[in-house]
């Protein structure tokens, strides 16, 4: 049964992704893919509810499709609507708004009071964000996606993740650290360093040089 209702919860995820009406060149499919792939992972390394977390992580980011750089409860009446559809029951329905609530990395939560669903999904969510490849790839994606200069991007993630990199927090699971926090502290490490660059005059004046918004 449960396996039913993930197919049928991908699927339909899946069509809302292809058909949406908002350009999600960050925030996509292929980071929901990414994150559900993950998220299973490191379910089954803790012993996680894989089917919770499944859930969770397909449509973790639903509110992206109703409106780009908002918070997971504006997608709250969507999330149960969708999930209703595909068979999950009311009470399934509040664990996975649950996970997805408290995975979300601006709530970050004490390790004893998080489950084991929403630290699967917030460590494959946050790795997602230090992928040696975010910056070089992604990173402009968001920019476009939220209409965001490259300086309001570096502060909002030096913002975010120099606290949680300085509490050893930034990964909850073992599993992420061992596997991921080089690739974490590399990444947050060029981003401070592009703040820092950026109160340089010369890289302004390059960057306006090619019109580069600031």
């Amino acid at each position: 049964m449960n396996k039913e209702k993930l197919f049928s919860l991908e699927n339909y995820v899946f069509d809302l992704y292809k058909n949406k009406n908002i350009d999600l060149p960050f925030h996509g499919w292929h980071h929901i893919k990414f994150v559900c792939v993950k998220s299973i992972e490191i379910a089954r390394g803790i012993q996680a509810d894989e089917f919770i977390v499944e859930s969770a992580a397909l449509t973790h980011d639903i509110n992206y499709l109703i409106e780009v750089d908002s918070q997971p409860e504006r997608a709250t009446d969507e999330r149960k609507r969708i999930l209703s559809l595909c068979g999950y029951l009311d009470f399934e329905i509040m664990q996975v708004e649950k996970v997805i609530l408290d995975a979300h990395t601006g709530y970050r939560l004490k390790i004893e009071n998080i489950s084991k669903e929403s630290v699967a999904l917030s460590d494959a969510d946050t790795l997602f964000k230090a992928l040696p490849i975010t910056p070089i790839i992604f990173a402009n994606k968001y920019i476009l996606e939220n209409n965001v200069s490259i300086r309001d991007l570096a502060l909002k993630v030096t913002a975010e993740q120099n606290s949680l990199m300085e509490q050893d927090n930034y990964f909850y699971t073992e599993y992420a650290k061992q596997k991921y926090l080089r690739w974490a502290q590399t990444n947050l490490a060029l981003w401070n360093n592009v703040v820092e660059c950026l109160s340089d005059l010369s890289v302004i004046d390059l960057l306006k040089s090619v019109k580069i918004e600031l």
